[in-house]
């Protein structure tokens, strides 16, 4: 069977947005265990609560949820476990250094299926205070009556 190609978004993490700065995305592939990647297939995950953390020279994903696949046996493997992520060493430095400054986490920003593998794009991320998130809602809240009016004014509504 043939792999498919080009890319097939499986989860966001749209609160990512909402909480933090994106300031530098990286894609990286993966290890994955038995029968997590038939349950990710299903879109069975969740990156709500995820980040990652630079341990040892490697990079780990805490707090990814993958279902147990459901026709799976008794080598079904842990919901939450950490979940190494493959990268080169010179990115892992790169981001080790990056992370250890203050205000900076890495935190899984989406995982899509690419050529017929999981990748995950991780976002070096900055935390933002309360006052940037009310902005970003303010700004949202004006650019969605904006367009309400736009769309009434074409419509010949007034």
């Amino acid at each position: 069977m043939a792999r498919a190609k080009g890319i097939k978004p499986m989860a966001q993490n749209r609160k990512a947005f909402h909480d933090y700065f994106v300031e530098e995305r990286i894609e990286c592939g993966m290890e994955l265990h038995g029968t997590e990647v038939k349950s990710m297939r299903q879109g069975r995950m969740n990156l709500k609560e995820s980040f990652a953390i630079v341990k040892d020279g490697e990079v780990l994903v805490c707090g990814m949820h993958i279902s147990p696949y459901e026709q799976g046996n008794i080598f079904n493997t842990d919901p939450l476990r950490q979940k190494k992520l493959l990268l080169h060493k010179s990115q892992i430095r790169h981001l080790a250094q990056e992370s250890g400054k203050m205000g900076y986490s890495l935190i899984p920003l989406q995982v899509y299926l690419k050529d017929g593998r999981f990748k995950l794009e991780l976002g070096l991320c900055k935390g933002k205070k309360l006052h940037d998130k009310r902005e970003d809602m303010a700004e949202r809240d004006t650019k969605r009556e904006i367009q309400r009016a736009l769309r009434s004014k074409n419509r010949g509504e007034e």
